[in-house]
């Protein structure tokens, strides 16, 4: 059984002047970012390079409509090498226009083209979350399909991770908080996946530390930016940590649940996770304390200073110190669609049920969904 496997460099640099220097960004590149992360990290330092916005071509998680209009963009220039600088849309982006796309972006999606990479590809994040940066997952929007799809393949891989700590500074608390909530849940989740390794495993623990460990800090700090800041690199470190651990072992029920809500009402990945985090781990509990979760529950105590069996009561009140959590009905959700979700996580993620820790049945994942409602 392949144990571990790692498919981009991983670089770190403390501000993007450095990394920009050390790789030689110019021409023959172009960078794909948001104006908001460009004009105080990269414009600063006169760098010769080709650039496209991405908001320019429409908000939020990306759609095939999206990266057709982006690659029509990014063709006007020559180029050989992508470099992506933002969160998981951007990232996700970049990994399917580094593709060889004779025609549209959906052909890739549906299999109609099979994917040939004829780009290199550079990924610097800019949350602490999604740790895409290392995995070869890209997920979209297919809008004349009207459903959301992803391909993972080897070719989806970047060639470069690169971390610096610096591009994280600007971050609002909301999207620190559920970006990181996401980079936790991943190591917890992998570090459960009957498709856990030994390796995985250390790279999921050791995610797991420095992330509450972080969190203490932070909160104790006051929680703000300015709390945060001396701690930016952890958090990195340990989402990359967290994406080399599920990109290898894979996440479960909290992420499977999560699509129903991130998809009917657009809540954002990281958010719609957190929503199902404890709830779904309490279902863990109540059906097998005593197995393999038994050792995140005891980092979780310790940390919290609290005992095992009020964990993630506790972990509900810790987390909520960082970002508020609220019923899915406020979202827009029917009590009807308890009913609905249900089957549709049931009939479209089995992918991510099959790693759960314990078997959850229709019955126990529509209580979730109810008790959450």
């Amino acid at each position: 059984m392949l144990s571990l496997r790692v498919v981009p460099k991983i670089h770190s640099f403390d501000t993007f002047k450095e990394f920009a220097e050390e790789f030689q960004l110019g021409k023959g590149d172009v960078l794909l970012t948001n104006e908001w992360m460009y004009t105080p990290y990269v414009k600063p330092h006169g760098i010769d390079i080709p650039v496209v916005f991405q908001e320019k071509f429409g908000m939020g998680e990306p759609s095939d409509e999206m990266m057709d209009a982006i690659k029509e963009e990014m063709d006007k220039y020559e180029y050989d090498r992508i470099i992506a600088f933002g969160g998981g849309t951007i990232v996700d982006i970049c990994k399917v226009l580094a593709l060889d796309i004779p025609g549209k972006v959906l052909d890739v999606y549906t299999g109609e083209v099979p994917p040939k990479k004829i780009k290199k590809l550079v990924v610097v994040p800019t949350t602490c979350g999604t740790g895409s940066e290392v995995t070869n997952v890209a997920i979209a929007e297919l809008k004349a399909l009207h459903t959301k799809k992803g391909i993972a393949c080897d070719e989806t891989y970047a060639d470069d991770a690169v971390l610096i700590p610096e591009s994280l500074e600007g971050l609002p608390d909301k999207v620190f908080a559920t970006s990181s909530i996401d980079a936790l849940i991943h190591a917890v989740e992998s570090y459960l996946s009957p498709k856990a390794s030994p390796f995985t495993e250390m790279y999921s623990l050791e995610a797991i530390k420095i992330i509450m460990d972080g969190y203490k800090k932070v909160i104790d700090g006051g929680n703000d930016a300015a709390a945060r800041k001396p701690y930016l690199k952890d958090f990195l470190l340990a989402s990359c940590y967290a994406g080399i651990a599920f990109g290898n072992a894979g996440c479960a029920a909290v992420h499977a649940l999560s699509y129903a809500i991130g998809g009917a009402f657009h809540v954002p990945h990281g958010e719609a996770n957190y929503q199902f985090f404890t709830e779904v781990f309490k279902m863990y509990m109540r059906k097998d304390p005593n197995g393999k979760i038994a050792s995140c529950n005891k980092i979780f105590a310790d940390i919290l200073g609290c005992d095992v069996d009020v964990v993630y009561d506790e972990m509900e009140n810790f987390l909520g110190k960082l970002v508020a959590k609220k019923p899915l009905k406020e979202y827009g959700m029917t009590e009807a669609q308890i009913d609905e979700f249900t089957k549709m996580t049931v009939d479209n993620q089995q992918r991510l049920l099959a790693n759960n820790y314990v078997f959850l049945t229709d019955e126990e994942i529509r209580e979730i969904f109810a008790n959450l409602y």
